[in-house]
Formats: C-alpha cells, structure tokens, sequence
C-alpha cells in the first residue's frame, strides 16, 4: 500500500518537474497565436504574381456635418454599409477580380486594396473603374441614407517596394492616397500630378526621330525615338514630363506608353533601320514588361526584335531592381539589344558596363562637348573606347554640334555619332522624317 502511494507521488512529481527542465527538453509547450494581416497577405500575393497594387482611399468629405446627425454606434453602422456596399457592387462588376480586400483603415472613409492585372495600363485602368463603380457605391448608400447627401474626395497611390519593406511600403502608399484625397498635398503638385496622368490616359505623347550616323560611312543606318509631351505646354520638354511622372509613380505607364507609340510608328512608316528607345531601369526592371512586351510583338509580328535596342539610362541605379537583371537576359534571348546611355554622365557608368555587358555604349554629350578643344576629355573618350572594345560594344557619341567635333570622333574610329550638327529630330514618315 505504500509502496504504491510513493510510486504515484514520484510519477506527479516526475510529470511536472518536466516544465522546469531546459527548452529543448520540454515535451508540453504554450498554443502559438499567429495573428494574420489579410491585407498585406493579400499585398505580398498579388505582389508576387507580378501584379500591381492600387491603394485607393474614398474620403468622406463631409463625415463631420454627417456625424452630428449619427450616434456613434450609428456612425460605425453607415461605415459598415459603406464597406458591404462597396464589396457588393465589386463582385457584381467587370472589376470583380480585381479587388483585394476593402478595410477601415481610414477613420474619415475606407481603404480599398486592388490588383491591378500586368497586361492593363495602371492609371486607365484605375480611372475607368471609380468612373464606374463610384456612381454605383453613391447610389447604394443613397437607398440606405436618403436623408444625407453623399459627397466623396478620391486619391489613389501605387505600392511601390524597391527601397523599404512591402509593409512600410503599403502604409507610405496609403498615407499618400489619404493626402490626396484630403487635398493636403500642394495645389500645385495635385494639378501637375493629374496633368502627367492625364496625358498618359489621352496618350498626348509624340515620338520625334533623330538619326543616327555610321561615321567611316557617313550615312543614316539607325533612329533614336525621343519623347514629346504636349505641344506649348509645361511637359513638352522629356526633362521635365519624366521628372515629374517619376515624381508621382507613374513613370512605368508613361514609358510603356512610348513603347507602344514606337511599335504603331515603326509599323506605320515602314521603318526597316534599327531603332534606339530610352527607358529607366525602373520600367526595364518591372515585372510586367517581359509580357507587356510580348503583347506588342503579337500585334505587330512585322516588327523583328533585333532591329531594336533598348537604352538603359546610365544616370539611374540598376540596384536593388529584383527583375531587373533577369528581364534584361530574356530580351537578349528574344533578338533585342541593349545599351548603356548617357555613359559618363553618372556615377556608376564602369559598374554598369560591367553588369550588363551591353551591345552598345552611348557616350554623353558631356563628355563630347568641346572635346576638339579639350585634352582630358579626348582622354576620357579613348578610355570608353577601350573598354568597349574589351566588353565586344559599339561607341555611339551623342550630342555632336560642330565639325570640329565630329573630326575628334573620326580621329579616334568612333563607330556611330549623333546630334545637331548631322540632323534635328523630326517626324518619322515613311522613307523621309519631317522638321518641326
């Protein structure tokens, strides 16, 4: 009998001294709690799918007179209406499987989390769906509140994730959709802002054409396209519109639309020279390019992909671009050639150079200005020749304005040369380009 009490007592004690042994030992743990964000889950999925994301904020402009009139149990309720509503006509529309996920996020309004899909320009899209959905949400909210006029303030903001975190990410995007729907945000940069997007909806960009020059042969044998905005307006000059379309997160849209303006102007004047198209590392180092791409060259099957040769601007980082790298290998393997532009000008021109492995490098016109008169800087371009030859690329000079000039460059065996003193851009017509 006690043999028996003591062999139960030894076996209690022996069970619970097993909380007090080391961590590894332990054979009783705590349940784990994993508290989940349905948002930023959401954010990493279509991130991740190669899909855009759109934070949109609706402001409810007048929620202070309306909160007057409400409880404030009252109040959470028409929030409430405001979100099922919302969600409701979102999954009755064309727009269904766009949506991600509506939240409170905003006390004066909601939050609205959307993927935007690779093969739709983002702005457009965006536009074209509060144009319809937001009649929608008024007319719903009128049926529930029909003793209350509506009044809604709207800003939207892309997720951008280069440099930070895809959490730090989504809230600096929201916190500027919030400003923008707030009209906290400088009058002045709201009216730019809206006037870059606007000119990428209307598609009021022109494609000038300035020719390039085979110097031991002095005649045309490649186009660069350069970007125009508007005539007579502020964003005419390129500075200016890709400064500010980098500015507001917009500068992939713009440049998408130059790639399709490019396709329609080589298939409608029947170019058959090669032809030179800028774009940002940013745009190159987009997921969504390869297939925007690969749509293009669907619809224009007349259009060989080694004729082209993609500038990488050699003023921005290619650092830190996740897809940047690898979406420059799969243009290569499709026939199309790259190069490195503006060398000279940046600060990470060897770097550059080094990483790619381009097929072409672009000497800036800074490095050509005044170079008949300058001997560090005939220097500086034997030493670009030279490694162009060592990375197997050919040497194009921009920015040539004088005979003087253009002597130094077939002194030295430059391969390619452009800029004022062989021709202006003009409009590209078919076998001849027009001065404007």
């Amino acid at each position: 009998m006690a043999t028996g009490f003591w062999e139960k007592q030894y076996k209690r004690v022996k069970k619970w001294s097993k909380l007090f042994l080391p961590h590894q030992k332990l054979r009783y743990f705590p349940p784990k709690f994993v508290l989940r964000d349905p948002v930023l889950e959401g954010v990493i999925d279509a991130l991740s799918n190669g899909q855009q994301v759109a934070v949109v904020v609706l402001s409810i402009s007048n929620l202070k007179e309306f909160s007057q009139q409400l409880e404030l149990a009252q109040l959470h309720e028409y929030k409430d209406e405001l979100r099922v509503g919302f969600q409701f006509i979102f999954k009755d529309s064309a727009y269904k499987d766009d949506l991600i996920i509506v939240h409170d996020y905003y006390s004066d309004g909601l939050t609205i989390f959307l993927r935007i899909q690779s093969e739709k320009h983002r702005v457009i899209h965006i536009e074209n769906m509060l144009k319809t959905m937001m009649p929608k949400l008024e007319r719903w909210i009128n049926t529930k509140y029909p003793y209350f006029q509506h009044t809604f303030d709207i800003g939207y903001m892309f997720i951008e994730r280069q440099y930070c975190t895809t959490q730090d990410a989504l809230y600096i995007a929201q916190q500027q959709a919030v400003a923008m729907a707030e009209k906290r945000i400088h009058s002045r940069y709201i009216n730019t802002l809206l006037e870059v997007r606007q000119i990428i909806q209307k598609r009021q960009i022109t494609l000038l054409a300035q020719p390039i020059i085979d110097l031991p042969k002095n005649e045309i044998i490649a186009w660069e396209f350069l970007t125009r905005g508007p005539k007579g307006t502020a964003l005419e000059t390129p500075l200016q519109l890709f400064s500010l379309a980098r500015q507001s997160n917009l500068i992939y849209d713009l440049e998408l639309l130059v790639l399709e303006k490019a396709f329609k102007l080589i298939s409608k004047a029947g170019c058959l020279d090669d032809i030179f198209l800028n774009f940002t590392p940013i745009t190159l180092g987009n997921k969504r390019f390869i297939p925007a791409l690969e749509k293009l060259l669907e619809e224009f099957p007349e259009i060989e992909p080694t004729k082209l040769i993609f500038e990488v601007t050699e003023r921005d980082s290619i650092e830190g671009l996740a897809f940047f790298l690898d979406n420059i290998k799969q243009l290569r393997q499709k026939g199309f050639r790259i190069a490195v532009d503006d060398t000279g000008a940046g600060y990470s021109s060897l770097h550059t150079i080094n990483e790619l492995m381009p097929d072409i490098i672009k000497v800036d016109r800074s490095v050509i200005q005044d170079i008949d008169t300058n001997k560090l800087k005939e220097s500086m371009l034997k030493g670009l020749i030279l490694i162009a030859k060592e990375a197997g690329s050919l040497v194009v000079a921009e920015g040539i304005e004088k005979k003087e000039e253009a002597d130094v460059l077939l002194r030295n065996q430059v391969d390619l040369a452009q800029g004022y003193f062989y021709a202006k851009p003009g409009r590209l017509e078919k076998d001849r380009v027009v001065l404007v």
